[in-house]
């Protein structure tokens, strides 16, 4: 692998481990350790850790390094429910207001996209790193189109919570995000026949199963 391409893949790697609870609240991450079992140089480790950080995904301190940020379960469900709000209106103007082409080609190709990572034969690491891709592209055209500061305000203040980013896929489960992605399509489908009511209904049952299949992943965990 080139060394961006490998550098993507550590970032995207250890993305994916924290979403998952790999790695425990308030956790210690050794850049040493890390660079051993990832068989990596220190470097890329620290540069993708201090990417995580700034993501808000792990807390770091000078001289005492990178630990695991722990977030209450009502922190999580608070910033969903409030995204979900957010998302419901994004794609109610949307549906209002047309799309542009660029906003319809955006949004077909984040689909395919979807489609092929979904149904191809990869590993579910690259499947799911292939999926974040196209899940933030089809929000942020969804958010795009709907014209409004307030609304992507609202969406970047509930992205402080990583976990509810729409590039951060949590409890990565195929059957699970097979349905979700479905529902993408038929968000676009109500958004292209100008039904507002219908667009927003549909977006905010989307971003309100995903905080369900958070909580249930959570749940498991503790178990």
């Amino acid at each position: 692998m080139l060394p961006a391409t490998r550098s993507a893949w550590l970032v995207e790697h250890l993305r994916q481990a924290l979403l998952d609870g790999r790695y425990p609240p308030g956790s210690r991450l050794n850049e040493v350790h890390l660079s051993q079992e990832l068989d990596v140089s220190r470097t890329p480790v620290r540069a993708a850790l201090q990417t995580l950080a700034g993501e808000g995904l792990l807390h770091h301190q000078p001289n005492k390094g990178f630990t695991v940020r722990e977030f209450l379960l009502t922190e999580l469900v608070e910033a969903y429910d409030m995204r979900a709000l957010a998302e419901g209106l994004a794609a109610r103007f949307s549906a209002e207001r047309g799309l542009s082409d660029d906003a319809r080609r955006t949004i077909d190709a984040a689909l395919s996209d979807g489609d092929r990572a979904l149904s191809g034969s990869d590993d579910l690491e690259a499947q799911r790193a292939a999926y974040a891709q196209m899940n933030q592209a089809f929000h942020g055209a969804v958010h795009t189109a709907a014209k409004s500061d307030l609304v992507r305000e609202v969406v970047r203040i509930c992205q402080r919570v990583p976990q509810a980013s729409a590039h951060n896929v949590v409890a990565f489960d195929l059957a699970g995000i097979r349905r979700r992605h479905d529902m993408h399509h038929a968000i676009y489908h109500a958004i292209l026949a100008r039904e507002p009511q219908e667009a927003e209904r549909l977006m905010r049952e989307h971003v309100v199963s995903v905080k369900i299949s958070m909580i249930e992943n959570i749940a498991r965990r503790g178990r």
